[in-house]
């Protein structure tokens, strides 16, 4: 009889697992870069470079604390902060390709700092991706190695412990015009 009842016992448990599951898909905010800064900062004025902190008066460093401890989905670029070769430990997500290394800094507050929950396989810097998990507001200051040295990045939120997928396009992605001198940045579409 003890056998009969490990098998429902189980199937309960998959059952719950799964419902339990369900409920959390369903309470993903899928949000977009405004979603990210104060509705009353202005968007970039010049579209031939975007919005940099230091054309802001806060320099971009008001926060939206209404995402504050909620999950949230947001694509963008990663920029590898802490690899071993493909392997990515942490990485800035930011809202254009070049963001941070060829053109200049975001505001904080379009700036996410990731820490995947399992090292994540990167083929290249700006790699598209969508990352899922909860959302913390709080500045934070990294250091991006890139070609001719380090910089100090200070992002805006943080989202550890991500779910992090790869994707094919960016949906608020900025698109620098071809006359920009960093339009060779814009991701090729295959």
């Amino acid at each position: 009889m003890n056998k009969r009842l490990i098998p429902t016992a189980t199937l309960a448990t998959a059952l719950l697992l799964a419902a339990t599951g369900a409920d959390a898909a369903a309470d993903v905010a899928h949000i977009l870069w405004k979603d990210l800064r104060p509705a009353a900062q202005a968007v970039a004025e010049d579209a031939s470079l975007p919005m940099i902190a230091a054309k802001l008066p806060d320099h971009g460093e008001t926060l939206s604390l209404n995402l504050q401890d909620k999950t949230i989905q947001l694509a963008g670029y990663a920029l590898p902060v802490d690899r071993d070769g493909d392997l990515v430990y942490q990485f800035l997500l930011v809202p254009w390709t070049g963001a941070c290394s060829h053109m200049p800094t975001p505001p904080p507050n379009q700036i996410v700092l990731v820490t995947p929950a399992h090292p994540y396989e990167m083929k290249e810097a700006y790699e598209p991706v969508a990352i899922t998990g909860v959302l913390q507001p709080g500045l934070e200051k990294s250091q991006l190695f890139i070609l001719d040295g380090v910089s100090i990045i200070q992002s805006g939120y943080t989202l550890r412990k991500a779910e992090v997928a790869s994707v094919d396009t960016v949906p608020d992605a900025v698109t620098l015009p071809v006359n920009s001198p960093w339009s060779f940045l814009n991701k090729k579409k295959n």
